[in-house]
């Protein structure tokens, strides 16, 4: 196979900006990590034209698709977690071309998964258990059963990619087969919440104090990149600075609710600012005084 797409991706290694090209072929008759193709050729670029572009191809039969990737978008769906079947394809995909061993060296340190980075990655998974937990909370309240189902799913789901994370590897496309062998104990919630013959509200309502008891024992861990971040200044943060501060902008739309998680949990404290507006004030966020540094 690899001879007959030759062609397609032999003129992109070429190009100077060509950073690596990956090869990852179709597993079985039904394979969402190729979205259905029969081959996959992955081209990382730097300082490509556009972010992502794609073109498919027929040969033999056979499907291909052809993904040309800046690498700054390649960092950020690893970051992210936006685009998992990537992380499959830059392990595992055969290498048919890299420029200064750079696959070699992406794979190195994938692989190492530097304490920093999971930090940030273990942020960012917390902050969308956290709303999606609040959010699930709040449809049981409302006896609306199947939409907090569907919001404590996906709780379980963050928090099983946060465990994967905190145990220093990066959570696969198959996150169950992962945490069932790292923490069983969040393994055994999902197939409590799934395969259990209990009424869906009984379920629901041994689902929500299991959460509790695990968001609390992750707090530190979920907390410790947004903390370290607000420590780096000595006075309050406006909504503001903490929207306009680059570190922060991985959080996207989940940075208010784990703000406001914190306080509750008194990890932050709220300074009201005085505005013009008689008895009105400005929210401003600083790290409690007594916890500890981050």
């Amino acid at each position: 196979m690899e001879d007959v797409l030759r062609p397609i991706y032999q003129e992109r290694a070429s190009q100077s900006r060509t950073l690596g090209i990956l090869m990852v072929e179709r597993g079985s008759d039904y394979s969402p990590e190729t979205d259905l193709f029969d081959v996959i050729l992955f081209v990382i670029v730097r300082e490509g034209e556009e972010t992502v572009f794609i073109k498919h191809y027929a040969f033999e039969e056979k499907s291909a698709s052809l993904y040309v990737v800046d690498e700054r978008q390649m960092k950020e769906w690893v970051l992210l977690g936006s685009n998992r079947k990537v992380m499959n394809w830059l392990l595992n995909g055969k290498i048919l071309f890299e420029r200064n061993e750079y696959i070699a060296q992406l794979r190195q340190r994938l692989l190492q998964f530097p304490k920093e980075e999971r930090k940030v990655k273990m942020g960012i998974e917390f902050a969308r258990l956290v709303r999606r937990y609040i959010e699930g909370r709040s449809f049981f309240e409302k006896d609306q059963w199947l939409d907090a189902y569907n919001h404590v799913l996906h709780a379980l789901h963050h928090l099983a990619r946060l465990s994967i994370i905190e145990n220093g590897f990066y959570p696969e496309v198959t996150v169950w087969n992962q945490v069932k062998q790292i923490e069983p104990q969040i393994y055994k919630l999902y197939a409590e919440l799934v395969g259990s013959e209990e009424p869906l509200d009984k379920r629901l309502q041994l689902l929500f104090l299991a959460s509790d008891f695990f968001i609390h024992s992750k707090l530190k861990q979920g907390a410790s990149h947004l903390m370290h971040v607000l420590e780096k200044k000595d006075t309050p943060w406006s909504m503001a600075e903490l929207l306009s501060e680059k570190e922060l902008m991985v959080y996207g739309v989940d940075l208010e609710i784990l703000l406001e998680f914190l306080v509750e949990k008194h990890m932050l404290s709220v300074e009201k600012i005085a505005t013009k507006g008689q008895g009105i004030f400005h929210r401003h966020y600083i790290v409690e005084k007594n916890k500890e540094k981050y």
